[in-house]
């Protein structure tokens, strides 16, 4: 007898092959048949008219401080993610003492824009190394399985305290100390080391990260730790401009390779994303890392299905008008305020007539790029787009909708454009801002990066700024956009099949995890069954669901019929059930 059946759907195993319309048979948590499996069941789940795949897996995290509190992994769970790898950039909170934790909070505050009040309340802070973080998060139940990557910024406040913030290098201890300690976790089960070099990641007090300031002795050193080991991987974000007086793109991807070329030959990955101050970064990064991969590494790209985007409204983190000087008088007040004073036409005129202020600088919370995107707006306006509260976001839109677009067709300057458009809703209108990969206003260059043999969907941030973003949507959007819309529309796009194995064996393959991303008898048995017809996206909304009241953006998301992890379903037509069957991966 079986516990679960699984029938008359269309199978995609994972290798990228075609789909088989066969049963799965589970028993015990593995997959004991892929065939006819006349046996009885206890449940048997129709497939008719889906698709079934393995679960996904997601490379590109940050539930780190969630992963603590929350049982229900929202919205990773939600969007066939059955596996998701945490502690992604650098940034995360183990190990840590506990006079750091108050500087950790305030790092990923600023860096992944996670509420730091959620923060405080909602960590549990049973730990203080990297393996007793990680026997605190094998304790919990949970909807899927995570695994945890060694951050670089905790470990090197860890071992070098304030000295890791205030632009110091490492000494000789120091490198020696985070090596010992990186082992340390690596023999624990973690799946593998990440550091961030971004422009854009700042502590919630306007400090760089303490990783920004790494020089290669370093890097290198912590590295060395994975020699003679079977299983890790190296991450790296970097956007190859936090660079100093007389550095380059070369010679900041000279350290990086460094770095991957230190790591004992394990595989690792690297950020990959069009910018547009740097639009040919991208094919620069793709060249210098197949020369690596031509002399005998194994690096990928983590790529994003769509464009590194952000939402900007009255009620996000971030919105155009927030450089005003009449707006910062009242940014204080509760939206409802807000609202009511902004659509006084004497409050509008006034404020129009203003000079934005800079926001970002020493001591301010504020990325660089906030004031570049309202120093800019103008220009930018061509890809700023109003989201359709139809039903469905349009992620992928011309000129001609933007807001520049908009304003044009009504004779109004962009700015009143923003204005208006923001206090529909009751002001909980949103505008979508492309922010990275839409330089040319379309995706041809991220199909480009997503068919390179060496791509990895990732970069999705699941659990992060969840005030501006919502990737972790991406795998829906993959599915959906990418093999199915996208080619309705008689554009290019990526096949059903390889879609499925990106998302599913190739991240399986890449972390060593020989028991998930494939659907083989003797494998677990985490499986989506999706109704590929009517999967669909909608317009993310602000919820207040985060400890000591914190917001984030959710996506409503249709098509998911049930998600199993472990053979036990979590998900129910959309809706998360209440089993718990993740666990902590742990490698090697």
């Amino acid at each position: 007898m079986f516990d679960t059946k699984i029938i008359g759907g269309l199978v995609f195993d994972g290798s990228g092959t075609a789909g088989v319309k066969t049963n799965i048979g589970i028993k015990d948590g593995i997959i004991t048949e892929v065939g006819p499996c006349e046996g009885d069941a206890l449940e048997t789940i129709d497939a008719s008219g889906h698709i079934v795949t393995p679960g996904f897996i997601d490379l590109h995290t940050h539930y780190d401080g969630q992963v603590s509190w929350d049982e229900e992994l929202k919205p990773s769970v939600n969007h066939g993610v059955t596996t998701a790898l945490m502690g992604n950039c650098g940034v995360g909170f183990a190990p840590c003492r506990a006079e750091d934790r108050d500087k950790l909070i305030r790092l990923m505050e600023g860096v992944e824009d996670i509420p730091g009040t959620a923060l405080h309340e909602g960590l549990t802070w049973g730990w203080e190394t990297f393996p007793e973080y990680m026997d605190a998060l094998d304790a919990m139940p949970r909807t899927i399985d995570v695994g945890v990557m060694v951050p670089h910024d905790p470990l090197r406040v860890y071992v070098m305290g304030d000295r890791a913030v205030h632009d110091q290098p490492a000494n000789d201890d120091d490198i020696t100390a985070m090596k010992k300690l990186t082992r340390e976790a690596l023999n624990a089960g973690a799946l593998g080391f990440s550091l961030g070099r971004s422009d854009f990641h700042k502590s919630s007090d306007g400090e760089w990260t303490p990783g920004s300031e790494a020089g290669k002795d370093e890097l290198v050193g912590i590295a060395s730790a994975f020699e003679g080991l079977g299983h890790g991987v190296l991450q790296a974000v970097n956007d190859f401009d936090m660079l100093r007086p007389g550095e380059t793109f070369e010679t900041e991807f000279d350290l990086m390779e460094a770095f991957f070329r230190a790591g004992g030959g394990r595989p690792g990955s690297m950020s990959l994303m069009e910018r547009d101050f740097a639009p040919d970064d991208w094919k620069n990064i793709i060249r210098r890392t197949e020369a690596m991969n031509a002399d005998g590494l194994d690096i990928s790209f983590q790529v994003a299905p769509r464009a590194i985007g952000s939402f900007v409204g009255l009620n996000c983190t971030f919105h155009p008008l927030m450089a005003f000087p009449s707006y910062l008088a009242i940014r204080e007040k509760l939206l409802a305020e807000r609202v009511a004073i902004m659509r006084d036409p004497s409050f509008k005129a006034k404020m129009l007539s203003e000079t934005p202020v800079t926001l970002a600088g020493p001591g301010s919370p504020v990325p660089p790029m906030v004031d570049m995107m309202i120093g800019m707006f103008e220009q930018l306006a061509e890809k700023l787009f109003k989201l359709d509260y139809t039903g469905k976001v349009d992620y992928e839109q011309t000129s001609e909708t933007s807001i520049a677009g908009l304003a044009r067709k009504d004779g109004v300057s962009v700015w009143e454009k923003a204005y208006d458009l923001m206090l529909e809703d009751e002001g909980r209108a949103m505008i979508y801002y492309p922010v990275y990969n839409y330089t040319h206003m379309n995706y041809d260059n991220v199909l480009t990066m997503m068919k390179h043999p060496k791509a990895l969907p990732g970069l999705s941030d699941g659990g992060a700024h969840v005030g501006t973003i919502c990737d972790a949507s991406f795998p829906t959007y993959l599915l959906s956009h990418w093999t199915r819309d996208r080619m309705s529309a008689g554009k290019d796009g990526i096949a059903l099949p390889r879609a499925i194995q990106m998302l599913t064996a190739d991240g399986a393959d890449y972390l060593g995890l020989s028991d998930r991303g494939r659907l083989k008898v003797g494998l677990r048995a985490d499986i989506n069954v999706i109704n590929y017809d009517g999967l669909d996206l909608g317009v993310p909304k602000m919820v207040q669901d985060l400890p000591a009241g914190g917001q984030r953006l959710l996506q409503p998301v249709s098509g998911y019929k049930a998600t199993f992890v472990n053979g036990t379903q979590v998900i129910a037509n959309d809706t998360v059930t209440d089993a718990r069957p993740g666990k902590l991966v742990r490698g090697g």
